[in-house]
């Protein structure tokens, strides 16, 4: 089980390191707080679009057995990144992008320009993006997970290169940070693809318990995880929007991605909890309980650490180029998120116990109430106290993760003790037959 988690876990961590990468090379450009700040907001609307196209890891891994539901697989990806792409297009080459960032998310019209541009190229990561996650479906479902961390490995190194190039050159723009991540997924996506095809040969024509019959059963699977999906990557750019509302715009927003990347590298490693339940969770119920209760405790004192010793501003400071009043502002939004890193963990563990019972659009109403319970937050905190700045974001989405992990405990629980009742059902019968 730790053999299969810790590749996993060291990929993820790697692509937050990647993040901090692309922070750490915008944070060198001369108006940084300006800059970040555009970034994210691309970002956070990237962001929706995207993370339908990474729903297909989950998806894949659960339902691929065979060539034949890898080619509806296939197909079904293909329609999916078509109609992702249409939508974006829309958003970056049409006036509803200019509706969108400068109504909405409040930018003027010289910061429109600037995200505009960094969405344009951020639109072709969806691609690479979606069939990445296609193929490391399969990666996952064959134990192979040595190669996500390979992948992301020499995707990181390409990153880091291609950085080091913009930082000497001195050519640093928002657009710098999209093109050095459009590069990375490239990398990543090409070397999961080969992978994948050598698994998938390898793969029976059909398998003896199929589960895939067709397109559709993808998308009764699929469907609640997008339209939760679609609830969730709200919270991003609805954070966004109300940050833009704050007493200084530019600081809240850049201090507030600073600190939620340092997060996310800090949580990612455990961000594949839910993977350990959908493949041995079966066979091995109370070793992946403990396992996931152990490690779920380690991301609050890795952010703990960083919050209130001097490895957060050493780490800032000189790893992430960070300083002045953008250090200390990010410094206080890290405090605030010690709560979601306690929280993250199990919120994973029981959305992977909701994909081992086939009951994804549960999370539809997970989501909901994360969603509704962060926007409440950050209307209050806008409204009241405006000087907090970044802090409003990052209250609102750990206060919204607990709403969120709630709900799903209070449901995985009724499941689980459903199945436990048929099991012993089913139990009862069998004796009644021997006898």
């Amino acid at each position: 089980m730790l053999f299969f988690f810790i590749p996993l876990g060291i990929s993820a961590s790697l692509v937050t390191l990647s993040h901090i990468i692309i922070n750490s090379t915008l944070v060198r450009a001369e108006n940084s707080e300006f800059i970040i700040a555009s970034y994210a907001i691309a970002m956070s609307l990237f962001g929706i679009t995207e993370r339908l196209g990474v729903l297909l890891r989950q998806t894949c891994s659960s339902l691929v057995r065979d060539k034949f539901s890898f080619t509806l697989m296939s197909r079904f990806t293909y329609y999916l990144i078509a109609s992702l792409m249409l939508i974006a297009f829309a958003v970056a080459y049409t006036p509803v992008g200019n509706f969108i960032f400068s109504t909405i998310y409040g930018a003027d019209d010289r910061m429109v320009e600037n995200i505009k541009g960094i969405y344009q190229v951020l639109i072709f990561v969806t691609i690479f993006s979606a069939f990445r996650c296609l193929n490391q479906g399969v990666i996952i479902y064959n134990r192979q997970t040595k190669w996500l961390t390979i992948g992301m490995g020499i995707r990181l190194a390409a990153m880091y290169l291609l950085s080091i190039y913009f930082i000497q050159t001195g050519n640093i723009s928002g657009k710098t940070g999209a093109i050095i991540f459009l590069v990375g997924m490239m990398i990543e996506s090409l070397i999961s693809f080969i992978e994948a095809r050598v698994l998938v040969r390898k793969m029976p024509e059909k398998h003896e318990q199929l589960q895939i019959k067709s397109k559709q059963t993808i998308f009764k699977f699929y469907s609640p995880l997008m339209f939760s999906s679609v609830i969730v990557v709200m919270i991003g750019p609805a954070i966004n929007v109300f940050l833009g509302k704050t007493a200084d715009i530019e600081l809240a927003i850049a201090s507030y991605a600073i600190a939620l990347s340092v997060a996310h590298l800090l949580l990612s490693f455990f961000s594949y909890i839910h993977q350990i339940v959908i493949n041995f969770y079966a066979d091995h119920q109370a070793d992946v309980k403990r396992f996931s209760f152990l490690i779920g405790l380690i991301p609050l004192i890795l952010v703990g650490i960083f919050s209130y010793t001097a490895v957060g501003p050493f780490f800032l400071e000189h790893v992430m180029g960070v300083s002045g009043r953008l250090l200390d502002a990010s410094l206080q939004v890290l405090k605030v998120f010690m709560l979601m890193a306690l929280l993250f963990p199990f919120i994973d563990f029981f959305n992977g116990l909701l994909m081992v019972h086939k009951q994804t659009k549960v999370t539809i109403l997970s989501q909901s109430a994360n969603l509704v319970i962060t926007m409440i937050v950050l209307f209050v905190g806008v409204t009241f106290a405006a000087q907090w700045n970044g802090i409003i974001g990052a209250l609102a989405q750990s206060i919204g993760m607990l709403a969120e992990l709630i709900v799903l405990t209070s449901i995985v629980n009724a499941l689980e003790r459903r199945s436990k009742n048929k099991s012993t059902l089913f139990q009862m019968k069998g004796m009644g037959k021997e006898r």
